[in-house]
């Protein structure tokens, strides 16, 4: 079986991303020599400087050919992100690179990359063609009462925003900006079905770190306390897969999400038999291993939705009955932890504790006009408390409303709507395509549902991967195949 699932990917990714680089013009050679040319310079008096000057060289080396790869071939900035995210997105800021996350490094750099490269070939007469269609306008109002309408309310007030304000509106920039660089990138069923593969593969590699970190496997705490969760000890995280998302909420929400993927490219003969097969298995195991009431919601809510709206899957969900057994012994740890965590009020205590701090610190802060036009640009509260630093706004509707009140509510519902409209009329096309707005409207339900308990659409990995097949479905492929 490991051998035919090595093939489905070796098929699918690596032979196409071959054949890209053996096409290099005379322009894309003389980038392979500039680029050995910095290898020189950066490495030779990296080498005086011992394993931290080494470190720092090769770190500069990776980000300039990086560069150079993007920007003579963009659609590798949408390859290496799509592929690195649940990796390396968990990676807090100061940990590697100072000041920022590796994951917000890589895609500053791959963004910069593509539009040099853009901004080269129109220097050199080629058409670069930027196409806006009517679909991007709910994401622009979105975009406008995520970032400028928060901080312009605040203003209103007489308030000066702070720098933890201005931070607090970037994580909608940054999904708007995956969703161009997607947007003008992805152009093809091939590069469409790589993209679907370099999404569902590393979601399988987070699968197995749950599964594993739930079961207390030694190497993988170790490493997971040692980069991506260095304030925990190995005991406290294997209760739950927060894996290299650090996150079990964000873990959970992802492994869903190619779950579902694969699940609609199957049906539609996009993986190879074996290759579904491994991928089902490994990612129902790990929803289980998340150990997340939220996830076990969101996969209960998910299966209803797929099994209500393609009566064609009812017929074959028998088939996997026999696995259920085995998926379940394997994530069980996690499973049965978890359910020994409820109050005596019949709720989890996670739960209690975040009606305690909305009921305490959140709603008393809403009136008719906080209502109207926001409360704050920025969800965290600073605590008094000692054993805490942060309060964290745990309800996804209330902090659209304290955000930028009525009128980001407005714009994300408009913004549903747009995509579920969309994504229902790509759901009957044929491929990669169809598979991708099947899931995305699968997915985008069950968001809706589960924003009522926290705020998915920014969190870490999940929004991501949602504006990358929003950007699909509303890019060249979805609008020249169904406009």
């Amino acid at each position: 079986m490991t051998r035919g699932i090595t093939r489905g990917i070796t098929r699918g990714i690596t032979r196409g991303i071959t054949r890209d680089l053996a096409q290099l013009s005379p322009a894309g050679n003389w980038l392979i020599a500039g680029t050995a040319l910095i290898v020189v310079v950066v490495v030779s008096p990296a080498v005086a400087f011992g394993a931290r000057g080494l470190g720092v060289a090769l770190g500069v080396l990776i980000g300039v050919g990086l560069l150079v790869l993007t920007a003579y071939r963009p659609i590798f900035a949408t390859y290496v992100y799509v592929g690195t995210l649940p990796i390396i997105a968990g990676i807090d800021r100061d940990t590697l690179i100072p000041l920022v996350r590796p994951n917000e490094a890589l895609l500053t750099l791959l963004l910069a990359g593509a539009c040099l490269g853009g901004y080269l070939r129109y220097c050199r007469g080629d058409a670069v063609v930027v196409r806006l269609h009517r679909l991007d306008v709910p994401i622009a109002a979105f975009l406008l009462a995520s970032t400028v309408w928060p901080l312009t309310s605040l203003m209103l007030r007489g308030n000066t925003p702070l720098s933890s304000d201005l931070a607090a509106v970037l994580p909608v920039c940054k999904l708007v900006a995956i969703y161009l660089l997607v947007r003008f990138t992805v152009s093809t069923q091939e590069e469409l079905v790589r993209v679907l593969r370099l999404i569902v593969w590393p979601g399988s590699v987070v699968a197995v770190i749950a599964i594993l970190q739930t079961l207390g496997f030694g190497p993988v705490l170790a490493l997971l306390t040692a980069v991506w969760s260095p304030t925990e000890v190995a005991g406290t995280i294997a209760a739950r897969g927060g894996t290299t998302l650090s996150s079990p909420i964000a873990t959970g929400d992802y492994i869903i999400f190619c779950l579902v993927l694969v699940i609609f490219a199957a049906t539609r003969g996009v993986l190879d038999r074996r290759e579904r097969f491994g991928l089902g298995f490994v990612l129902s195991a790990g929803v289980l291993a998340s150990g997340q009431f939220s996830t076990w919601i969101s996969a209960a809510v998910a299966a209803a939705l797929i099994l209500w709206r393609f009566p064609e899957l009812r017929r074959r969900a028998w088939r996997f009955l026999p696995m259920l057994p085995i998926i379940f012994a394997i994530g069980a740890p996690a499973f049965l932890t978890r359910l020994g965590g409820f109050a005596g009020s019949g709720v989890p205590d996670s739960w209690q504790g975040r009606w305690d701090n909305l009921s305490s610190f959140y709603l008393p802060q809403f009136d008719w006009l906080s209502i109207l036009i926001g409360v704050s640009p920025n969800p965290v509260l600073q605590a008094s408390e000692t054993w805490r630093d942060v309060i964290y706004l745990e309800n996804g509707y209330l902090q659209f409303l304290w955000i930028g009140g009525i009128p980001l509510l407005l714009a994300f519902g408009w913004l549903s709507v747009t995509v579920l409209r969309r994504s229902e009329e790509l759901m009957g096309e044929p491929g990669a395509l169809g598979a991708v707005a099947a899931a995305l409207w699968i997915v985008w339900c069950f968001l809706l549902v589960l924003t009522v308990i926290d705020p998915h659409l920014t969190m870490r990995g999940i929004g991501d991967i949602l504006f990358v097949l929003l950007a699909i479905i509303m890019g060249r492929i979805g609008v020249d195949r169904h406009s």
